[in-house]
């Protein structure tokens, strides 16, 4: 029979796990999946990414070579390099940890991640999955697409996705980011980063982030983006603290 402390104590570790879930979906989000585990001693970083000074406007893009696509954007079609908010908050920015773990081992989620052909682009333009996580591509257009990325420490491969399919690819090793193409429509591009923990994010367009339920310990956290480099910063943290940190690039 169970005492009324080891209740307490079960509905007390219920409430914690219900509340660190609901608080990390609502942060800039890391991939489907990738939430590490609540514990007692947890500690979340927590910031915004924005920049400084000017950066360049989004390049049209024509998407005329296929009219299926061209419909598809009864308004000028932009590129995706710069995602931004109104107060200089800046998207499509993985926040990670990059140093400190050590030799810990986390399981591979079993949840896919998705990637979508969506109006002739990608979507999520930057997403983000652990080593060995399934990367569920799907084609939403009328159209065929191919995915071609290009890393530098995994397998190259590149498939041709006819309209309305669905496939899977994974990526064994850590890597951030590998670029994708598509050779068939030169203008759509995107970024797969490959993580070998739970500990990342990437920033919406108001440029929050939050790395829940870290190890009390000393950090390095990086924050990545395509054109505008990296960033790092030092941090240590103790059991149950919510650290802040923000990250300013400036424009090239």
């Amino acid at each position: 029979m169970i005492t009324k402390q080891q209740f307490l104590k079960i509905a007390g570790l219920a409430i914690l796990t219900i509340g660190s879930s609901s608080l990390f979906a609502a942060s800039g989000a890391a991939a489907a999946g990738n939430a590490p585990a609540p514990s007692a001693d947890g500690a979340s970083v927590v910031g915004k990414v924005k920049f400084t000074g000017q950066l360049p406007q989004p390049a049209k893009v024509s998407m005329n070579a296929d009219p299926s696509c061209a419909k598809l954007h009864p308004g000028p079609a932009v590129s995706q390099d710069f995602l931004t908010g109104s107060d200089n908050s800046l998207g499509n920015v993985i926040v990670f940890i990059s140093d400190g773990l050590g030799n810990r081992s986390f399981d591979v989620p079993t949840e896919a991640v998705t990637f979508e052909q969506k109006g002739c682009e990608y979507a999520p333009h930057v997403v983000a999955v652990r080593a060995n996580q399934k990367l569920k591509m799907v084609n939403s257009d009328n159209t065929t697409h191919n995915i071609h990325p290009l890393p530098a420490n995994n397998r190259e491969w590149n498939k041709a996705e006819p309209a309305g399919s669905t496939m899977e690819e994974s990526f064994p090793r850590e890597e951030i980011a590998i670029p994708v193409k598509c050779n068939v429509h030169p203008w759509m591009k995107s970024y797969v980063a490959v993580f070998k923990h739970p500990y990342f994010a990437v920033t919406g367009k108001d440029g929050s982030f939050q790395l829940p339920n870290l190890p009390p310990g000393d950090y390095t956290v990086e924050a990545w983006h395509e054109k505008l480099g990296t960033m790092t910063q030092k941090i240590t943290i103790t059991a149950g603290q919510t650290k802040s940190l923000d990250f300013t690039f400036k424009a090239h």
